[in-house]
């Protein structure tokens, strides 16, 4: 069982690809500090940072640490929008 993680502009560089699967485990769930320690390093202390924002399924999360998301779920991790 997985979740689909969704990386856009800088975190996907930093990953090296636009998409990761999460795996889930037993619990067939996961939240923010799971979710978080499955990244690389670089990523998951970019990913912390107050300027990026996280959506479920389409819906952007008022708050990061409620995250709990359950198999075939998509999660996104935003950056600031830049550009002209």
């Amino acid at each position: 069982m997985a979740a689909r993680l969704i990386l856009l502009g800088r975190l996907a560089d930093l990953a090296g690809t636009p998409e990761l699967a999460v795996p889930l485990g037993d619990a067939a769930q996961i939240d923010w500090p799971g979710l978080l320690a499955l990244l690389p390093a670089a990523l998951a202390e970019a990913a912390t940072g107050p300027k990026i924002r996280l959506a479920l399924n389409g819906a952007v999360l008022a708050d990061k640490t409620t995250l709990i998301a359950r198999s075939g779920d998509e999660l996104a991790l935003l950056p600031p929008v830049s550009g002209g």
